[in-house]
Order: C-alpha cells, then sequence, then structure tokens
C-alpha cells in the first residue's frame, strides 16, 4: 500500500515521501492517527503542486537543518553507566541518554529524532540525528564504566583473595608432604621392629 506520509516517521521516511507499508500498517495506523494519507493518482498530482509551492520553504528548513548539524558537527560524547565486572552494564545506553548528555551541553536535539542500537556493553558506538530527510550527523558515542574505580577495586580483592588461597593450598601441599614423608620414614622401623624378635 502507497502511503504520502504527512509527518516524519524515523525508520519509515520523512514529511511528503510515498513509502510502501503493509496495509494494516497503514490503514490502522498512519491514516487513522493523520500521519499519512493513501497514495492515490490524485494526491500524489496535489503533492507535486504544493511541493512546487513549497520549494522556498523546504530550502529553508535544509538551511535550518544544516546550521543545526553544523553545531553538532565536533561532538563526541562519553556516557557513563553502572556495569557489572563482566562488561555488562545494567539496563542500556540508547537515544535517551544521548539526548540528555546534548542537553547538558547545551544542544537540544528532540531524541526522537536520535537512532542508535542500544548500548548493552562498554565501547564506543555511533549515534545518527536526522535533522533533516539531507541533513544527518552522526555522533561517536563512548560508554565507560561508571564504576570503573569499584570494579578495579573488586578485581584487585578477587585476584589478592585467589593469591592467599593459592598460598594456603601451597603451605598445605608441603605439610602433606612432610606427613607422608615422615609416615615412609617411620613405617620401615616398624617393620624392623618384629624382625628383630
Amino acid at each position: 500500500m502507497e502511503i504520502i506520509l504527512k509527518e516524519d516517521i524515523i525508520g519509515l521516511g520523512f514529511k511528503n515521501d510515498i513509502v510502501n507499508v503493509k496495509s494494516g500498517y497503514g490503514r490502522n495506523y498512519l491514516i487513522p492517527q493523520g500521519k499519512g494519507v493513501i497514495a492515490s493518482p490524485s494526491a500524489k498530482k496535489i503533492l507535486a503542486e504544493n511541493l512546487k509551492q513549497q520549494a522556498h520553504k523546504l530550502a529553508a528548513q535544509k538551511a535550518a537543518a544544516e546550521e543545526k548539524a553544523a553545531q553538532l558537527e565536533n561532538v563526541a560524547l562519553e556516557i557513563a553507566a553502572k556495569v557489572s565486572v563482566t562488561g555488562q552494564l545494567y539496563g542500556s545506553v540508547g537515544a535517551a541518554q544521548v539526548a540528555e548528555e546534548l542537553a547538558k551541553l547545551g544542544k537540544d536535539v528532540d531524541r526522537k529524532i536520535i537512532t542508535m542500537k542500544d548500548a548493552k556493553k562498554i565501547g564506543d558506538y555511533v549515534a545518527l540525528v536526522h535533522f533533516h530527510k539531507e541533513v544527518t550527523v552522526e555522533i561517536p558515542v563512548k560508554v565507560v564504566a561508571e564504576n570503573a574505580a569499584e570494579l578495579k577495586a573488586a578485581a584487585d580483592e578477587e585476584a589478592r583473595i585467589l593469591a592467599e588461597a593459592a598460598a594456603k593450598a601451597e603451605e598445605a601441599a608441603e605439610e602433606v608432604e612432610e606427613a607422608a614423608e615422615a609416615v615412609a620414614e617411620e613405617a620401615p622401623a616398624a617393620e624392623e621392629a618384629p624382625a628383630a624378635e
């Protein structure tokens, strides 16, 4: 089913785009919500005429989007998150956290225009900000451990405990070896004693 979008829908298309969608999605969601109309031949003609008349307005929107994109040109984010000892995040880092970090930097960006695969581990990711259908900005996002010092301390403590256990095990092995030698020395003497009688 062909639909003419009446507003931007991230992952599907932008305003005035003609997109193919499943019939149920078009009939039950897009059209009733006012997000699109059926792309009939008459609707396509009206769209073409509107786009001709709005060409200067669309150019202004694109210029505004490029201006916003320029403000995010060299922005790189570092987001701290709680992490388990294995490096797995408690929860995930996604578009909402990226929008919050941008707000802290004084960049007001709606989280609905940000797409990012949810980060579930520490590492480097890329968030895409869609200002306009022809203007997209890539923002590098580095997810780091919020509790890095605690994790290091826990790992160090675990290593210390393992080292102590290994040392105790070694001492116990030496004691067992000494006891075995003592038993071995007493055994021949005990065997010789009855023979002497």
